[in-house]
């Protein structure tokens, strides 16, 4: 019984693994490189072509083009001769995979170059309109060439690098899964060998040939996932290099420009009108590289779906070949039999007779096979011949064609020309090319079914030859009727030609089902490019529309920023398409795995079910067909979640596109809130240390209240005087940005010339159909977005750089002020004679986030103004004065009291953490008022001094609420949500905004009066 579940399981499992590995692995043919007598013809035409050869083609690899991709184009032939029939779909797939990914060189070759052309064109178009001198042009160019080398160079030596690492990786991880997957076979083996010793002979011997045959088909399988998988790796590297090539294109232009502007070599302007060019050329590139990545894989397409119909009539014609020899062969034995059963030939003669036939047929058909493989392998070198002389002819009048395109448009300013012309040249030479290839690969088919025919029906004839000539001739010698055997040869001939019409009609029949499918695969083929060029362009419409939101944001930009920015979202943008062949990779990995998975798991119920059951034989067998059919089912479902796969994957990559524009573009403003707080944080210290020294000189009486009033009153024109700067400044930037705008809009202005139309054209038309002048508009429609969009985009740009130039206005301003108090606080250290122990100690309370580095530089400051302070408390001349400990305990009580302060602060937030509160900029703006109106309400003749020590001591929230991080030295970061109010120091450059000077002056008036 144990025997008989044992021998059930390898039986089901043979079959499951039959089903999933299509019976059986072949090891592809697209690494192997054949070496040809006429490789000498194809060296002359690469030194040929190699005298002008100014376009780069090679991607990645130094190999010699014409004869990869040559050799390439070979296996087909390869594949319709040499290959076993149900081999060949698997060895096409490979062959498909392998074009798609020379189609991923040439294309990625074909927009480093047109990238590399239109940027010497744009240049040279500088020049032409007078904005860049011709001989910084030409040095711009030349360090263009020189990066582009250079470029090239290290992106090969990376190519090669990451090659080598990837092969040594993925030849351990191939030993390591085949020394696992040996001793799993050897483990099994020891264990079918403990079992044999109880079974008898002939299910020992069967069980043992059922269990080699099971293990074959494992490391078969095991080998085509670690193909399959090695394939992904490799694609994926190439990716991320290309993708890195494109990015680096992208980042040495944008760093020439910017270093042309600042070292004056280009004026803003220009650099300005040539950063939007070129952001508008690579939109049209990008359009382009759609087009022609959809049309080659369209193309590609194309061709292997009629590889896939070649196939199937080679297969079919392989079938009805040997449906006709066996015919032929079976006549002989039936004639044999026939004249046995009619008791003309004794039964002592039957065996030898049917021996002999076996014999002659079996010699018939290895000559068969023997001429037709030598047949072939002639056939094939000619084939060969004559498809490489033609393809390298072909490809050699491209070459040239490509090699001249540019030259006529070198110093032309129709850059959109120079890419039609590209675009126009590919798909013609595509569409060639298929066409050429399409007809060569027919060829050869016709030429292999003429040599297949031509010899089934020479072996048919051997074997007539055989029945009439050796064997009719043998039973007339063994007395059997010679009409009897006369009419039995006629009654073969003419089952010969019912059989030979029943094989016409069939590959009649299934080839008319053929041509009707492929035709059917060539209209799906032309519905999905139409589909493919649609979705394409709603990803370029996805583009434009997260440009258009970043743009909407409040952002404050500099120049500077701005063009990083634009260099940013070309790095983004230009890795949204979908190389050719890795869509193809990954599904055949992911195809892979699931099947991995989806047998395992078929293995363990079926396991499991035979622990538990004992059915008969019979039963079994059943259940094999029935579990073959639902994992062919089941793989259908698989190839849909595949879909659903990279359906998925693609939408990830898009959200990270996006969420990395995003962080780009937060980090700028991030980076801009913590300049901005850092101030904030150090003005609000240096009010707080002048309130401290005010409080200090009140309590000492060092100074009356008249005196602290005239210190501030000499200290508020100053205030003035930076406030009637600032609001000049921002009024003038103000001024001369809508004077720049409405240039702008001048120029930009869309009148029906610009649009396409000329007004005669429109006065001519206004007499003509209603419908023709709204195809005219409709024709017109697209481009007037556009317009629209691009003046949008000019103005966005336009308000984030004003945005920019005001804030800095204001900075600059705010931190003149920020110099002018730094000084009053030096005035009033030097009158207090603070020591600077005791100011260090509090700055560190009232600076909890800054470095000991800042720290040092305000009190430094301070120090300057103050002319000198005493250090550390100590003077020599009061040493033991009671003035110097009066003063000591005053000043070590402030500092307690700074310190109760913040504790007390944050002891009133920690309830209220989740509370909703005001505005953190609120707070700050009533933290200035209150220091800046401290000596009001401390010297008020309604506020007793005394009152003052109870006033607390106005500190940063954000200071406060760190207060419990100050001993581990650790920095507190408080993010909000959008909705909650945004800190800033520029609100917008339309409206007055009260700043911090409109803020000081507030508080010196409510003081006043």
């Amino acid at each position: 019984m144990v025997i008989t579940h044992n021998i059930k399981w390898f039986f089901i499992a043979f079959f499951v693994s039959l089903v999933l590995t299509c019976a059986g692995f072949f090891i592809v043919y697209r690494t192997q490189i054949l070496k040809w007598s006429f490789l000498s013809k194809n060296q002359e035409i690469q030194r040929e072509l190699s005298q002008n050869h100014k376009l780069e083609h090679s991607q990645f690899n130094s190999g010699d083009f014409f004869s990869e991709d040559t050799i390439m184009n070979d296996q087909i032939i390869d594949i319709l001769s040499f290959e076993e029939s149900g081999n060949k779909l698997q060895a096409l797939e490979d062959l498909e995979v392998a074009s798609l990914t020379r189609a991923d060189a040439d294309l990625e070759a074909y927009r480093t170059q047109i990238c590399k052309d239109v940027i010497a064109m744009m240049m040279k178009n500088m020049v032409l309109s007078h904005s860049l001198f011709p001989h910084v042009e030409k040095r711009m160019s030349s360090i263009f060439k020189k990066q582009f080398l250079a470029m090239e160079k290290e992106i090969q030596e990376e190519y090669e690098r990451k090659m080598v690492a990837l092969t040594a990786e993925c030849n351990l991880e191939t030993r390591k899964k085949m020394e696992a997957q040996c001793q799993k076979a050897r483990a099994s083996n020891e264990e079918a060998e403990e079992l044999m010793k109880k079974m008898n002979e002939k299910p020992a011997v069967e069980y043992k040939s059922l269990l080699d045959r099971l293990h074959r088909l494992e490391q078969d399988h095991l080998k085509r996932f670690l193909l399959v998988k090695q394939e992904e790796y490799f694609a994926k590297a190439y990716r991320q290099l290309a993708v890195t090539q494109r990015k680096e294109l992208h980042n040495i232009f944008f760093t020439q420009i910017t270093n042309a502007t600042f070292k004056g070599e280009l004026k803003l302007e220009a650099a300005k009108t040539l950063v939007e060019g070129y952001s508008k050329i690579q939109g049209d590139i990008e359009e382009l590289m759609d087009f022609l990545q959809a049309s080659k894989k369209y193309h590609l397409n194309r061709r292997f779906a009629y590889r896939e119909y070649l196939i199937s009539k080679t297969q079919l014609r392989d079938s009805q070949a040997y449906a006709l020899i066996n015919a032929a062969a079976a006549q002989i034995s039936s004639l044999i039999n026939k004249m046995e059963r009619a008791g003309h030939l004794p039964e002592s003669h039957l065996g030898v007779l049917l021996d002999r036939a076996e014999a002659e047929i079996n010699s018939v058909k290895q000559k068969f096979d023997h001429d037709l493989k030598q047949e072939k392998q002639k056939l094939h070198q000619k084939l060969i011949t004559k498809r490489r002389r033609e393809m390298l002819q072909k490809q050699k009048e491209h070459w040239k064609e490509q090699l001249s395109l540019g030259d006529p448009f070198k110093t032309s300013k129709e850059i959109t020309q120079y890419l039609s012309h590209w675009k126009n040249l590919l798909s013609d030479h595509t569409i060639e090319f298929e066409e050429l290839t399409e007809k060569l690969d027919n060829e050869a088919s016709e030429e292999l079914k003429e040599l297949l025919f031509s010899l089934t029906e020479k072996t048919v004839e051997d074997l007539k030859r055989v029945q009439y000539g050796v064997f009719v001739q043998e039973l007339v010698k063994l007395s059997v009727p010679k009409m009897f055997l006369l009419e039995a040869v006629e009654e073969h001939k003419k089952e010969m030609v019912v059989k030979h019409e029943q094989l016409e009609r069939e590959e009649r029949d299934k080839s008319t089902a053929a041509e009707e499918l492929l035709q059917l695969t060539r209209q799906k083929l032309s519905q999905e490019l139409e589909t493919s060029l649609s979705e394409q362009k709603k990803l370029r419409s996805w583009e434009q529309s997260v440009l258009m939101h970043l743009l909407s944001l409040p952002l404050s930009l500099s120049e500077e920023e701005l063009l990083r920015m634009r260099q940013e979202l070309h790095c983004c943008f230009s890795q949204v398409d979908s190389s050719l062949a890795w869509p193809k990779i990954r599904a055949r990995t992911l195809l892979q795995a699931f099947e991995v998975e989806w047998r395992d798991t078929e293995l363990l119920k079926v396991d499991q079910n035979l622990a538990m059951t004992n059915k008969q034989v019979g039963t079994m067998w059943d259940q094999c067909d029935s579990d073959a059919t639902s994992v062919c089912v089941d793989q259908w479902t698989l190839k849909i979640i595949v879909k659903y796969e990279l359906l998925l994957e693609k939408e990830c990559q898009l959200r990270d596109l996006e969420n990395k524009l995003g962080e780009y573009i937060a980090s700028l403003a991030f980076q801009k809130a913590v300049k901005k707080s850092k101030t904030l944080e150090l003005y609000t210290a240096i009010i707080s240390i002048q309130a401290l020294l005010f409080e200090q000189l009140s309590m000492s009486k060092t100074l009356s209240k008249l005196e602290c009033i005239q210190i501030l009153e000499a200290h508020n024109p100053e205030i003035e005087e930076l406030d009637r700067k600032l609001e000049y400044e921002m009024f003038h930037k103000e001024s001369t940005q809508q004077q720049q705008q409405q240039h702008l809009m001048s120029r930009q202005r869309w009148t029906p010339d610009g649009l396409g139309l000329s007004s005669e054209a429109v006065e001519m038309n206004a007499d003509r159909q209603v419908t023709v002048l709204l195809r005219q508009a409709m024709n017109k429609c697209r481009q007037l977005i556009n317009l629209h969009q691009q003046s949008l985009r000019d103005e966005q740009w336009n308000c984030a750089v004003l945005e920019d130039l005001l804030e800095n206005i204001e900075m600059d301003a705010f931190l003149a002020l920020y110099s002018q108090e730094l000084r009053l606080a030096g005035y009033l250290a030097k009158l207090t004679r603070v020591p600077m122990g005791m100011l260090h100690r509090i700055l560190n309370l009232l600076l909890p986030s800054s470095s000991q580095s800042e720290v040092l530089s305000v009190l430094n400051s301070i120090s300057k103004y103050s002319d000198g302070v005493a250090e550390g408390g100590s003077n020599a001349d009061d040493s033991g004065s009671c003035k110097k400990k009066k003063n000591q305990e005053l000043w070590q009580a402030l500092e307690n009291k700074v310190r109760q302060d913040l504790i007390n602060r944050s002891l009133e937030k920690m309830p209220s953490l989740n509370k909703r509160k005001d505005s953190l900029i609120k707070k700050k703006q009533l933290a200035l008022l209150e220091k800046a109106s401290f000596i009001h309400l401390g010297c008020s003749p309604t506020h007793p001094p005394m009152e003052q020590s109870d006033l607390p001591v106005p500190l940063d929230t954000a200071t406060a609420e760190a207060i419990e991080l100050l001993d581990t030295g650790e920095k507190v970061f408080l993010f909000r949500e959008p909705s909650d109010p945004i800190v800033s120091l520029h609100n917008s450059p339309r409206k007055k905004k009260k700043n911090f000077l409109n803020s000081k002056k507030a508080a010196r008036a409510n003081m006043d009066s």
